[in-house]
This record gives C-alpha cells, sequence and structure tokens, in this order.
C-alpha cells in the first residue's frame, strides 16, 4: 500500500523537521502511539542524524511493535524512515519539508505491507483518512508548539 500527501503549513520547514525528527515525543500527541524507545543515535556527519526506534502502537483490533531506522538529513530537510522490524513485510516513508511563501510544502509518503494479507485488507479502507489523522496530528502539534515560542 502507498500513499502521499502534501500540505502548505505557515510554519518554518525547521520547526516541522525538528518537530517530525523527535520521534520520543510522539507518544504525547499521536494518539495510537503508546509508547517510544529510541537507541544507537549517532551522527555520521554535521546535519545528518540516525536513530533507531521502536514504536509500540494501539489500534481497536491491533497492538503491535515495530522498529525502524530513522535517517534525518537537516541540509536537505528530509527526514527518511525504514523498517527494521515488525509485523510488516516492508515499511518505508519519507518527510521533505521545502520553504513555501506561505511557510512549509510538507509531503508525506509512506508504503507498507503487512506479512499478514488480512491485515493489508482491513486497514485498505481506512488508509487514506488514517495518513490525513497523521499528518493532522503533527499540524496541531505544530500549531501549539508555535504559540509556546
Amino acid at each position: 500500500m502507498r500513499h502521499a500527501l502534501t500540505r502548505i503549513l505557515p510554519y518554518s520547514p525547521g520547526l516541522l523537521f525538528e518537530l517530525v525528527g523527535d520521534v520520543e515525543q510522539y507518544p504525547q500527541f499521536v494518539p495510537w502511539v503508546t509508547g517510544m524507545r529510541v537507541w544507537n543515535r549517532r551522527e555520521p556527519e554535521p546535519g545528518l542524524s540516525l536513530l533507531d526506534a521502536e514504536a509500540t502502537v494501539a489500534f481497536t483490533f491491533l497492538r503491535e511493535k515495530f522498529a525502524t531506522r530513522v535517517r534525518r538529513d537537516a541540509a536537505a530537510g528530509v527526514i527518511e524512515v525504514n523498517l527494521l522490524y515488525g509485523p510488516f513485510r516492508r515499511l518505508w516513508n519519507r518527510w521533505r519539508f521545502v520553504e513555501h511563501p506561505e511557510g512549509c510544502e510538507v509531503t508525506f509518503e509512506i508504503e507498507f505491507e503487512f506479512k499478514v494479507p488480512m491485515l493489508d485488507r482491513m486497514l485498505a479502507s481506512n488508509f487514506d483518512p488514517a495518513v490525513a489523522k497523521l499528518m493532522k496530528c503533527f499540524e496541531d502539534r505544530a500549531a501549539a508548539l508555535s504559540k509556546l515560542a
């Protein structure tokens, strides 16, 4: 399953990059992320950081853990996530943040496939609304953080 979503948000690319890249905070504002563990942080070069993260997610019909490698490239304004382990056969997503006259153009792309085909079928009808809801979580968090600044 693959999906892409682009939004223009009234925030700086830097603020949104930091918000999305701070995966440890996800349980505070993404309702289905109930836990997050991060390890193996490294910065192979200035502006490029890598970390591994294990998320615990809970939906009405599913509770799972999965781990990803998160690559944050500040110079390019890109955060890319690749599967390490979990209930997926494959999982990849990318966030891109580009300056825009009204703030920032944010593009979120995701592609995944569960190891159990039945889960793919169950999520197929709810996938577009779920991606939109995820983006809304980040929009709301950016609004809250910008009020604190």
